[in-house]
């Protein structure tokens, strides 16, 4: 559905959005191109209804600009049928990614958590993950083989520094179920050990981590199942309030659960080679991993949208101009 930005401007945002026909999966753009008035005065009045809507909803508009209530701003058409693509492919994990992260960009940092995980966990039980899942490649549903007597991370303290390792070169470090209680394991003596004043992660490999192991993916019997044990063993629960004391130092490709924790860390630095990515909306999922609440508060909700909605492959320095990472190093 598509508004013109004056019928925003005026006594539509008095009605209810279902009494427009408006629906859950649908995706509302309003276009501000040929708009004569202030757009952002416009779109501060409207946030409230905004933020009812059952659906995405993006601003079109002359100049790239991020107005206030919107899920995605975007400056052309062919940006905006991109958006529109995504939600006709996968129209419920779009719209429950949209309104988790409508939430929890109102929210502390461990309420975030809780939220994301109870919006992963209905998604889990959806109609679009089953169907990715039985598209997979039998290939990928076999789990990797496991080096004999190698921990899948290293840790070595000096002083009050203390160097964390992803240790699963073969796998590009993917985070299986050992990789996570690993991590969380680590993260846990970075949140109870005050002497410990700075931390450093690095990947061995290739890469930092191309997230979740997709071998593991729909293993867990329920999403109530689920949600209980990201409550337990999520790393990103023992890593979200200690960040200020986390460098991660990101290489190759970081991408979906990877990523996600990364962005929790007070210094995120990049080799120029290394990309980022989140795409788990294509799976008919969205970022479980902690993304919704540390990739939005580095880049903001609108810039989290759009990378957690197309997919996006960004560069370093990409990453670097939005805030996602610090810095780019050798």
């Amino acid at each position: 559905m598509e508004l013109d930005a004056r019928e925003l401007a005026g006594t539509i945002v008095e009605l209810d959005p279902l009494a427009l026909g408006i629906r859950p999966g649908a995706l509302l753009t309003v276009d501000f191109t040929a708009f004569n008035g202030d757009p952002i005065a416009v779109a501060a009045r409207a946030e409230g209804w905004l933020m009812r809507l059952p659906c995405p909803s993006l601003a079109l508009t002359k100049e790239a600009v991020r107005l206030k209530g919107f899920d995605l701003s975007v400056s052309n058409r062919d940006d905006l049928e991109r958006i529109a693509s995504v939600v006709d492919a996968n129209p419920v994990s779009t719209t429950v990614l949209i309104q988790a992260l409508r939430i929890i960009d109102g929210l502390p940092v461990q309420a975030g958590l809780v939220v994301e995980s109870l919006a992963f966990a209905a998604l889990q039980q959806g109609e679009e993950f089953r169907d990715w899942l039985a598209r997979l490649p039998k290939k990928s549903r076999l789990p990797s083989a496991k080096p004999v007597n190698s921990p899948p991370v290293l840790m070595d303290r000096r002083g009050s520094t203390v160097d964390i390792v992803l240790n699963r070169p073969d796998t590009r470090n993917e985070i299986d179920v050992e990789m996570r209680d690993a991590l969380f394991e680590a993260f846990s003596v970075g949140a109870l050990d005050a002497g410990i004043e700075r931390i450093h992660v690095r990947g061995t490999g290739d890469s930092f981590s191309i997230g979740g192991a997709l071998s593991e993916f729909g293993q867990v019997a329920s999403g109530v199942t689920g949600h209980f044990i990201r409550t337990e063993r999520l790393p990103a629960r023992m890593l979200a309030d200690h960040g200020a004391k986390y460098h991660f130092h990101l290489h190759g490709a970081c991408v979906g659960a990877g990523l996600e924790i990364a962005a929790f860390g007070g210094t995120v630095t990049a080799t120029p080679t290394t990309f980022l990515r989140l795409p788990e909306t294509s799976m008919g999922l969205m970022p479980g991993a902690g993304g919704c609440v540390s990739v939005t508060k580095r880049i903001g909700r609108q810039g989290a949208a759009w990378m957690m909605m197309t997919g996006a492959r960004i560069s370093a320095r990409t990453a670097l101009r939005w805030g996602l990472i610090d810095g780019i190093e050798d």
